[in-house]
């Protein structure tokens, strides 16, 4: 029986999109052709909620320039009829509350009519079909425009070797225009004009006059700074070198602070001492750093981009120290119990030792919250000497946050594993990948599948970071990953970890935990001394049971706080006595009780039995409550069911009903009413196949007016032949049941095998008993009510049990 949280809130309404229109984005001082990706900046509020609403929903998109740049609010009439459809590949939110984002042009478009203008525009348009001349005059057309591209780029003061590359290399005649219409320097009106010009031969030669226009622009550029070069007098040539950054000051013989800085990071480079190919690299973007201008757009990018490699600990391995006997005194100092974790880590540090070069495994510590998983990581890293660090993964839903941003963006960085590695100071750390589990993906892609090299020993030795672009070995690192449950992580990814499971406590162990641990913590945190307050042990017991309801020990902590919180108000006051806490006072530190043993009194009528459900967050028990009355033989069900937990009770029902008279019950009884089964907690959604056993239980104490034993609850899946098939989470389930005081525990057959994982103080006090079908179940778990019934006199064994 699975019990799932409360629904989340509803999302945004979808906006909906007529066939053949699209959200229109106004343009300022910029004109988007097709074929070519353009960084834009987006501040307006209407377009900022239109760019969300396209990137959320995938809506289409047109970009359309405005006619007058200074309209804030612009509407139909203040923009141009034509426009460039566009996809959306990239969007980052700056911090002024903006986005940017990075457009890909697609095709032409008209705009027919606009059929809405608030909260943002939308228009129907006609998108521009564009065939290519198939003339010989067109042909000798793109030819002269190619080479008159390649000359024009060839005369900028900066070669663009890329651009000139992408030019050459563009086949069709169409994508090569626009590629070099977006790079003309040109008022924006006339890039309009070229983007509304139809016609690809008009459109070609248009282009191509302008580019004729800004060669000859440059050439007279370049004429007339060779001729004021020459002019120049020896004092007026020093006097502009010495104005220039670093290759001017260079050609002066003088060195400057960029100079020395250069010189610092080499030194740097090689006390880093990287891997041969990776030094190559860093000694090879430290040459372009030289030669790039202080003030140029990518200086300051590639300069922090040095400041990650250098600060990186290539070589630096914090050197082990395992002892065993010590590594075993700081488990059970930090922790309570979790004998078969600790048994594992200390097998790891075991091998560890006796193989140092050994490739490190991937644990994935799986329980409830409030179990010591985080805490268990810090201690394994104690155990080893190593250093410790911790990364939450709970709501991380882009790749980049796991593999980092490219340096072609702005204010990019390197992912989450990098970071972290940086921060420890050390290739060799203790790494916690908190909350694995809470991964999820989105159109940015999916971090899970960019955390498969990570957690792979055998390639992670090559990790590379797009940020970095070189690779880094991660394969001395000793990954540690947590989570709550194991069905949301990717099975991919989960085949790389070995899981050990961290089970929840039961009263004992809460009991042990709150005095060597909880108590001394809360009573230092909240400025006592160990002898201004005591609790008794029944004190703690109290709490345990009418205050917190959990797997781990969380609540307890918080429970213990405040009442340390109010002996601290006391003591503060004056109080120099010392102050015992028992149970008879926790109701004046606490208020009243949370929590009731409600067994007894759920339980107390015929048609309730008691279930035992796994949840997120640790076991929990769960009633079912059938009635029946007049109608027409209909199933009514409530309680927030899914679908499989539907199926379930309409199976146990039909299995009622096939031994109506075996079981005493007079078959009219299901054609005279209706039979109604309830399961309290209604917000809760609940779902999954394992209440079958406690469904047929129910119906049939109902329908025979046998009352089911107050301290028996069940668990189990039902087949229509009246078999117990076996369900999961049964450690879970059964300290839920000792938990809620439960001493006989009804269990499938075939998890009879599952009870050896349970720890003997879990177990004590406890009856087990194994089902074979639902007789087992109606013999152990309904009361006698002096009468004879016909499963009572059937000749069979009776069910296995363990005390």
């Amino acid at each position: 029986m699975k019990a799932e949280p409360a629904e989340t809130p509803k999302s945004k309404p979808r906006i909906n999109i007529p066939e053949g229109a699209m959200v229109i984005l106004p343009l300022r001082n910029a004109v988007l052709f097709p074929s070519t990706i353009m960084p834009l900046v987006v501040g307006r509020p209407a377009s900022l909620q239109a760019i969300e609403e396209t990137v959320r929903q995938q809506l289409p998109v047109g970009f359309v320039g405005q006619r007058d740049p200074a309209v804030e609010n612009p509407t139909s009439q203040d923009l141009y009829n034509i426009g460039t459809a566009a996809d959306i590949l990239r969007m980052f939110s700056l911090p002024d509350g903006q986005r940017q984002i990075i457009a890909q042009g697609r095709r032409r478009f008209e705009i027919a009519e606009f059929l809405q203008v608030d909260p943002m525009l939308i228009a129907r348009v006609t998108m521009v079909e564009e065939t290519i001349p198939q003339t010989k005059e067109f042909e000798a057309r793109i030819v002269n425009l190619r080479q008159e591209a390649s000359r024009a780029l060839s005369l900028l003061p900066e070669p663009m070797n890329e651009l000139k590359t992408t030019i050459e290399r563009i086949e069709d005649p169409l994508m090569l225009i626009d590629m070099i219409a977006s790079t003309l320097d040109i008022p924006t009106a006339e890039k309009q004009e070229l983007l509304a010009t139809l016609d690809p031969v008009t459109r070609a030669q248009r282009v191509s006059e302008k580019l004729a226009r800004q060669i000859e622009v440059l050439e007279l550029s370049k004429k007339i700074s060779e001729e004021t070069k020459d002019s120049m007098t020896k004092a007026q040539r020093q006097y502009f070198l010495r104005e220039q950054l670093k290759a001017i000051q260079k050609e002066l013989g003088e060195e400057d602070g960029k100079g020395v800085e250069a010189e610092d990071l080499r030194q740097k480079i090689f006390d880093a001492k990287m891997p041969p190919e990776v030094e190559k690299e860093a000694l090879n973007e430290l040459n372009r750093l030289q030669r790039m201008p202080e003030g140029g757009p990518e200086y300051s990018s590639l300069r922090t981009y040095f400041d990650w490699l250098v600060e990186l600990p290539w070589s630096v391995l914090t050197k082990e120290e395992i002892d065993l006997p010590k590594a075993r005194e700081i488990l059970d100092t930090d922790h309570y119990g979790l004998e078969k974790v600790k048994k594992r880590i200390i097998e790891f540090l075991a091998v560890r030792k006796l193989m140092p070069e050994g490739k490190s495994p991937i644990l994935c510590l799986v329980g409830p919250p409030g179990v010591g998983k985080t805490s268990l990581g810090q201690s394994i890293a104690r155990a080893m000497n190593r250093k410790f660090v911790r990364q939450s993964l709970g709501g991380v839903h882009d790749e980049a946050d796991i593999r980092g941003h490219r340096r072609t963006y702005i204010g990019s960085l390197p992912g989450n594993i990098i970071q972290g590695i940086r921060k420890a100071g050390s290739r060799n750390p203790v790494f916690m990948l908190d909350e694995i589990d809470k991964l999820s993906a989105s159109f940015h892609g999916d971090p899970s599948a960019a955390l498969l090299e990570v957690l792979d020993p055998s390639q992670n030795n090559t990790f590379q970071d797009h940020y970095l672009a070189v690779p880094f070995d991660l394969s001395q690192v000793l990954f540690i990953a947590t989570a709550n449950v194991l069905d949301t992580i990717p099975g991919p990814l989960r085949d790389r970890m070995e899981i050990l499971e961290v089970p929840g406590y039961i009263e004992d162990d809460k009991l042990a935990i709150a005095k060597g641990f909880l108590i001394p913590r809360q009573t230092v945190e909240n400025g006592l001394k160990p002898e201004q307050i005591h609790f008794t042990d029944e004190a703690i017991r109290e709490i345990i049971r009418s205050y917190t309801r959990e797997a781990g020990v969380r609540q307890l902590e918080r429970e213990l706080g405040a009442v340390c919180r109010s002996v601290a108000a006391r003591v503060a006051e004056g109080l120099t006595e010392p102050i015992t806490i028992d149970a008879e006072s926790i109701v004046n530190y606490l208020g009243q009780k949370k929590f009731f043993n409600e067994i007894g009194l759920r339980t107390s009528l015929p048609g309730v039995a008691t279930g035992l459900a796994w949840t997120p967050v640790g076991g929990d028990i769960l009633f079912v409550e059938v009635t029946k009355m007049s109608g027409e033989g209909r199933l009514i069900l409530t309680g927030q069911l899914g679908d499989v937990m539907k199926e379930s009770a309409q199976a146990a029902l039909s299995l009622v009903k096939s031994r109506a008279e075996t079981l005493g019950i007079d078959p009219e009884v299901f054609r005279k009413n209706d039979l109604h089964i309830h399961l309290p907690a209604g917000a809760i959604p609940k779902d999954g196949p394992s209440a079958g056993t406690t469904l047929f239980v129910a119906l049939v104490s109902l329908l025979t007016g046998r009352r089911v034993s107050k301290d028996v609850a069940m668990t189990g899946e039902i087949s229509l032949r009246g078999l117990v098939l076996p369900v999961g989470g049964i450690r879970e389930k059964i300290l839920a049941a000792k938990r809620a005081g439960i001493t006989h525990v009804l269990l499938p057959e075939l998890n009879r095998r599952d009870i050896d994982e349970i720890p003997p103080a879990a177990r004590a006090g406890m009856r087990f008993e194994f089902l074979k079908t639902v007789d087992d179940a109606l013999l152990l778990a309904l009361e006698s009510n002096g009468a004879s019934s016909g499963f009572e006199a059937a000749e069979r064994p009776a069910a296995d049990a363990i005390p």
